[in-house]
C-alpha cells in the first residue's frame, strides 16, 4: 500500500511540473518551478530528486495556492526506493495581512522510513513591516509512523506504533532592554491506542554588550506522559529523535558517518542540551545484542536508552571578541549571511521526578566552543541555513569513569542559542 500511495504521489508531482497559462493573454497564471535535488543515506544511497515550487508568478512565496515538493529515487534500489514530500498551503484572506498570514495547510510525506500525513491551521501576528517581532500559532493533526528501523541512526529511541497526533505551537518574539528574547512551547497528544502527550517550553534571551561581546541564556524544561513512545522522551544532551527528523543532516542514517554520529563527538542541538554528555548518553543509544539464537534474531538486549519524561535545564554562553570574528565582519556583501563566534559555555539540568525511578541529580558541564553559521533569511526573516560548531567541554559534575577535568571534543549541528 505505502508503494502504491508514493508512485500515486509522484506520477501527481511529475503531471503539475508545468505552467498553467492564460489562453487570452498567453501570461502564466501559475507556474510549478522545478530544480534539481541530490542527497546520500546509507539505506537510499545516492538520492536523485527534483524540487517543485508551485506558485501565482511574482507572489514571491506570498501568495495563494502554494505548492512545495519533492520526489527522489534512492539508487541503491530499497525496499521502498521513491520517496516524496508534498506540502500545499492556502491563505484565509479574510484573517491574512502584510506579514501577518493566517492559513490552511496540508502535507504528506513518505521518506526515510518515515509517514507523516496531516493537515494544519498556522496564525502569524508581525508588527507592521518588522518581521523581527512576531507571534505564531500552530495546531496540527497528524496519522506519523516509524515503518523502517533501517533508517535510524539509533533505532532503540523510536517506536514502530501507529500514531494520530495533534500538536499545537506557540512562539513569540520581540525585545526587551536587554535585547532580543523568543519563547516557544509545543504541546503534543497522541490518541491512539495507549494515550499519551508531550509538552516542551523554550525560552532564550540574548544580552548584547558590544559588537563582539556579549550573553546568551536559554531555558528548557520537557514533561512525557507514561506510555509515551521514546521519540518524544528526553536525553540530557541531545534533540527529542523526532525531532531529528526536522534537518536532512539527521532525518536518516548515514548522512553523517555512522560511525561518526557513535562515536560520541557529534552533537546535535536541542532537548535539554547538555552538550558535554552527549557521549555518555550516545553510548546507551547503542544497543548491542547480548544472546542470539541460530537464525540471528536478538533473544536479549543490553540497557535500555538513558532517556527522562521530564528535564529542565539551563543554557549560558558569553561571547568574546576574536580576530577571526573580525575579518569576517569585514568582508564585503559576505558578512550579511556569514558569522564567526567564540564563545565560553555553561550547562546545568535535571529530571524533575515527575516518573519514579529517574535520577533526581543535578548535571553540569562548561567548556570553550567556536561556531560558523550561513544564514539566507526567507521572506518572513526566518533562518535558511546551517551551524557548524567546534566545542570543548572541559569539565563535567559526573563524568562517570573520566576525570571531571578533561579535554572533549564535539563538532555540532545547529545553533545553540540563535537570534
Amino acid at each position: 500500500m505505502a508503494r502504491f500511495y508514493t508512485l500515486t504521489f509522484s506520477l501527481l508531482l511529475l503531471l503539475t511540473a508545468f505552467s498553467i497559462t492564460d489562453s487570452d493573454a498567453q501570461t502564466p497564471r501559475y507556474e510549478v518551478l522545478p530544480a534539481p535535488d541530490i542527497w546520500y543515506n546509507d539505506v537510499d544511497g545516492i538520492l536523485l530528486g527534483l524540487r517543485l515550487t508551485g506558485q501565482v508568478p511574482g507572489t514571491f512565496e506570498d501568495g495563494p495556492h502554494r505548492l512545495d515538493a519533492g520526489i527522489w529515487m534512492g539508487l541503491w534500489w530499497p525496499s521502498l526506493p521513491v520517496s516524496y514530500r508534498i506540502t500545499y498551503t492556502e491563505p484565509i484572506r479574510p484573517w491574512s495581512d502584510y506579514g501577518s498570514e493566517a492559513n490552511i495547510q496540508f502535507n504528506s510525506s513518505v521518506r526515510t522510513g518515515y509517514h507523516d500525513h496531516g493537515i494544519g491551521f498556522n496564525k502569524r501576528w508581525q508588527q507592521g513591516f518588522d518581521e523581527r517581532r512576531y507571534r505564531e500559532f500552530s495546531f496540527y493533526n497528524s496519522y506519523e509512523r516509524r515503518f523502517d528501523d533501517e533508517y535510524a541512526a539509533f533505532p532503540a529511541l523510536w517506536s514502530d506504533d501507529h500514531k494520530i497526533l495533534t500538536t499545537l505551537t506557540y512562539e513569540l518574539q520581540n525585545d526587551n532592554r536587554f535585547g532580543w528574547y523568543n519563547i516557544e512551547t509545543t504541546g503534543r497528544l497522541q490518541y491512539l491506542n495507549d494515550l499519551y502527550s508531550a509538552w516542551t517550553l523554550r525560552a532564550t534571551q540574548g544580552i548584547n554588550f558590544h559588537e563582539y561581546w556579549g550573553l546568551r541564556l536559554r531555558s528548557f524544561t520537557g514533561i512525557a506522559t507514561e506510555n509515551a513512545a521514546p521519540e518524544y522522551l528526553f536525553s540530557r544532551s541531545v534533540r527529542p529523535a523526532v525531532q531529528w527528523l526536522e534537518s536532512g543532516s539527521t532525518r536518516a542514517k548515514g548522512t553523517i558517518r555512522q560511525p561518526w554520529m557513535e562515536s560520541g563527538n557529534i552533537h546535535v542541538a536541542g532537548g535539554a542540551n547538555l552538550r558535554g554528555y552527549t557521549s555518555q548518553d550516545i553510548g546507551t543509544f547503542q544497543i548491542s545484542c547480548l544472546e542470539t539464537d541460530d537464525a540471528g534474531n536478538c533473544l536479549n538486549e543490553g540497557a535500555s536508552p538513558n532517556l527522562f519524561s521530564s528535564f529542565t535545564s539551563i543554557n549560558a554562553e558569553f561571547d568574546y571578541w576574536n580576530p577571526i570574528a573580525k575579518v569576517f565582519n569585514n568582508i564585503p556583501y559576505a558578512s550579511e549571511f556569514l558569522s564567526f563566534r567564540s564563545y565560553l559555555f555553561f550547562d546545568a539540568g535535571m529530571s524533575l521526578g515527575v516518573q519514579e525511578g529517574e535520577p533526581d541529580d543535578l548535571f553540569s558541564n562548561a567548556g570553550a566552543g567556536f561556531s560558523l553559521s550561513l544564514n539566507i533569511p526567507d521572506y518572513l526573516g526566518k533562518p535558511r541555513g546551517f551551524v557548524l560548531r567546534y566545542e570543548i567541554p572541559f569539565w563535567l559534575s559526573d563524568p562517570g569513569d573520566e576525570d571531571s577535568f578533561k579535554l572533549r571534543h564535539l563538532v555540532g549541528f545547529g545553533a545553540v542559542i540563535s537570534f
